[in-house]
């Protein structure tokens, strides 16, 4: 993760170096000359190419400076927020890095700068970048946003996201755009460094998590006070999320690459979003899931639960975001106890996947809401539940014709009524004759559910199993 990701405030910045750095590029640039714009007079002519070459010369001192400055933060051990702190300064402005879809890592610059940047329409309300609208590169002049520029972070083949430039007033130019992609070469070496040594730190916070969740964090004490020392805080009322990829990586036609790198950028995403809420929620990314444990908040209630987990999971999928996968999302009960963690960690499990039969794809469930579902998903062979409909709604167990799944909706509403045929009719807008003859061609199909309770049963059974996907 790269320092500073989400921070979108503008305290506690680090300054770049003073004495040397350049100052703001404010200066406009003498638009490129023409041959027909240079004068006849031979000395006016030599005059004006001379100014023509000094400002070149300026330019590439500027540029060699602002380069040197920047490389030197990250020598010194600077973040990428201290490099976005020192663009924003070169501009006058404010200066962000995003990741390749658009989400702020870092934002940096004057307060005011910072607030007026956060609020142009080129961020969405989950405050991404919307990078489909906004060209990488020198803009037109006169052309709308032509006072920001963005260009990529691009080290050897790997595509680290976009560094942008905000002027307050003046429009930035070519120059200000090739200045830019400098600065860029020095951005993708810092955050190169910081990735790496994410990496290793994540790397233990993933297996120490895995082994909480396996019920290998020995005693509680211990588990809480390591946790405590990895910036985590397990010593709270809290749930098991898992967020799981829709897509099967082991059925997938995709590179290993390709399924490497929307692995990673899933994590990112996941992490990012929840330490946007709380730094201390531990979270970490396995095969082809995100577990987080969620402090359950104030407000109690399963409903609140699933609306916190609800907007995290919006902010992870963004709007039309970068070419992300979908994903099913499960919760757990709430636990209070690290020993607790390995059943509550299977319920979030259960939760994903029977939530994804009863929902389809991007599903959220949490445990307690699975019901009757919890069971047939402990079910291990889907072809006998399969069986189970066949044998028990017959014909309707098919979509053969259009007429089935009819009665299979008459049939699912007059047992969740109680066999009410009044209420039934009423909510299938149905005359209470026509509900009646209906009622009366599922006994001969089905046979006598209206006084047989066992069938009843064995009826309102299989209409749940056929509901579920993926059998």
């Amino acid at each position: 993760m790269v320092d500073g990701a989400g921070d979108r405030s503008p305290g506690a910045r680090t300054a770049p170096p003073t004495g040397d750095a350049p100052a703001t590029l404010g200066t406009a640039l003498r638009p490129a000359l023409r041959p027909q714009d240079l004068p006849r007079d031979p000395t006016e002519r030599a005059a004006l190419l001379a100014q023509v070459v000094e400002q070149q010369s300026l330019l590439l001192r500027r540029e060699d400076e602002v380069h040197r400055v920047l490389v030197r933060i990250v020598l010194a051990g600077g973040s990428v927020r201290d490099l976005c702190q020192a663009v924003a300064g070169f501009f006058g402005g404010a200066a962000l890095v995003t990741t390749t879809d658009g989400r702020v890592l870092s934002i940096a610059g004057d307060e005011s700068e910072v607030e007026r940047v956060s609020a142009l329409d080129c961020f969405d309300r989950t405050g991404r970048l919307v990078v489909e609208d906004e060209p990488v590169g020198a803009r037109a002049p006169g052309t709308p946003g032509s006072t920001r520029a963005f260009v990529r972070i691009v080290a050897g083949s790997a595509d680290h996201g976009l560094l942008g430039a905000f002027s307050p007033e003046r429009p930035l130019t070519p120059a200000d755009v090739h200045l830019l992609e400098r600065a860029a070469t020095v951005a993708a070496l810092a955050i190169t460094k910081e990735q790496a040594v994410a990496a290793v730190e994540g790397k233990y916070r993933a297996e120490f998590l895995r082994d909480a969740l396996a019920g290998r964090a020995g005693e509680g004490a211990d588990a809480v006070a390591h946790a405590a020392s990895l910036g985590w805080d397990i010593a709270r009322p809290m749930v098991v999320v898992v967020a799981e990829t829709d897509e099967n990586d082991e059925e997938t036609t995709r590179s290993p690459d390709e399924v490497r790198s929307l692995q990673e950028r899933f994590v990112r995403a996941w992490v990012q979003a929840v330490r946007a809420r709380d730094p201390s929620v531990p979270v970490a990314g396995f095969s082809q899931e995100v577990v987080a444990l969620l402090p359950t908040g104030p407000e109690p209630g399963t409903d609140a639960l699933l609306r916190t987990v609800g907007d995290i999971a919006k902010v992870v999928r963004g709007d039309g975001g970068g070419g992300r996968r979908t994903f099913s999302t499960g919760v757990s009960r709430t636990v209070s106890s690290v020993a607790e963690l390995p059943a509550a960690y299977d319920e979030a499990l259960t939760a994903v996947h029977v939530g994804r039969q009863m929902h389809g794809e991007s599903a959220l469930a949490h445990f307690d809401g699975l019901g009757i579902y919890r069971l047939l998903a402990l079910v291990p062979d889907g072809a006998d539940l399969r069986r189970f409909v066949e044998e028990s709604l017959g014909e309707l167990a098919t979509d053969d014709s259009p007429e089935n799944a009819d009665l299979r909706r008459t049939l699912s509403v007059l047992i969740d009524t109680n066999l009410n045929v009044a209420e039934t009719a009423r909510r299938l807008f149905f005359h209470y004759n026509t509900l009646r003859y209906r009622v009366a061609k599922l006994e001969r199909m089905l046979g006598p559910f209206t006084s047989d309770p066992q069938l009843r049963l064995t009826l309102a059974l299989a209409l749940r199993i056929h509901e579920m996907r993926g059998l």
